[in-house]
């Protein structure tokens, strides 16, 4: 059986029910697959059946419905239909968002109008972020943050279009006065891995969860006893098997937004939220270092509109 996966239309919009189950569709035993095809194709069936009647029309069990309830992150069936009836709201209210890219853009010309450009962007970029919003494991993000909030150094892997989000995290997370390291050269990663111990903390941020780089840093961490977190739109993927907690950014097979660009926003938007997880936790402590490091830079930053207005008041000798 496959491993229960974390929790997290309009014909244009989707939302957290059917966001879980294309996201855990390729890992569901086949008793569950026909039921989650049902409820993607149909999302307001919840709404309008009982769990009888949906498992009649699946040709499954009640219990097998139930099942796929708890695999996808819902308690029963109830938890499921009140889901259900909450995307249905959120899609009323965005029905008008519908516009993609592959609509806007005229793939034989590549004609399209910039405002309608603009408007799909704002719009896919909403939904990337309230996708990523559903499929987030509080639980594990709470746990990760807590063992940072903690931890004597912490590693942070990346290649490729990921390694700027771990540099946005070991940034942040250096604001908050935290000895943290992002590697993206994985000889200099494997180096830092090796030295870790059980009070530390390693982060692999990927979004397929296959890229071999970051997978081999993170389980040299995990060898030397650091506690190993894995950021990934693949919940069942190496680099997710291989960590002690997973963090799940996306659906696994996204298809409302062009490849590494939606990727680059909901990995940010997690790395946001444990940023922020961890400076909850700290309070006194971040608000101290933050105070800090904003004064430290505070000279640094250039004021040319007052020093223009103080040139022109320079009277020149003589005039």
């Amino acid at each position: 059986m496959a491993a229960a996966l974390p929790a997290s239309e309009s014909a244009a919009a989707e939302f957290g029910l059917r966001v879980r189950l294309r996201a855990a569709l390729p890992h569901l035993p086949r008793s569950m697959v026909k039921i989650a095809e049902l409820l993607i194709e149909d999302p307001e069936l919840p709404v309008r059946l009982s769990i009888s009647e949906l498992a009649q029309r699946a040709g499954v069990s009640p219990a097998t419905v139930t099942r796929l309830c708890r695999q996808v992150g819902y308690t029963g069936y109830v938890a499921l239909r009140v889901s259900a009836a909450a995307d249905l709201g959120r899609s009323s209210a965005q029905a008008d968002w519908g516009t993609d890219f592959s609509r806007v853009v005229d793939q034989r010309t590549g004609a399209t109008d910039s405002r309608d450009l603009l408007r799909a962007l704002v719009a896919t970029s909403v939904q990337a972020l309230q996708n990523a919003s559903d499929l987030v494991d509080l639980d594990a993000a709470q746990r990760a943050a807590s063992a940072i909030a903690g931890c004597s150094h912490i590693d942070l892997y990346a290649s490729g279009g990921s390694a700027s989000s771990a540099r946005a995290l070991q940034e942040r997370l250096y604001h908050l006065g935290i000895n943290a390291h992002a590697h993206s050269d994985v000889h200099l990663g494997l180096m830092s891995a090796s030295l870790l111990d059980a009070g530390a903390v390693a982060i692999a941020i990927s979004s397929s969860g296959r890229t071999s780089e970051p997978l081999e840093m993170l389980t040299l961490a995990r060898t030397r006893g650091a506690l190993t977190v894995a950021l990934t739109s693949d919940p069942l993927s190496p680099l997710a098997e291989a960590a002690d907690l997973r963090i799940q950014t996306a659906p696994s097979d996204p298809t409302i937004y062009p490849g590494q660009l939606g990727a680059k926003h909901v990995q940010l938007f997690t790395c946001d939220l444990l940023y922020l997880l961890v400076a909850q936790q700290l309070r006194e402590r971040s608000d101290a270092n933050i105070a800090l490091t904003t004064a430290a830079i505070s000279g640094h930053r250039a004021t040319p509109a007052r020093g223009a207005r103080e040139s022109d008041q320079t009277v020149t000798p003589g005039r």
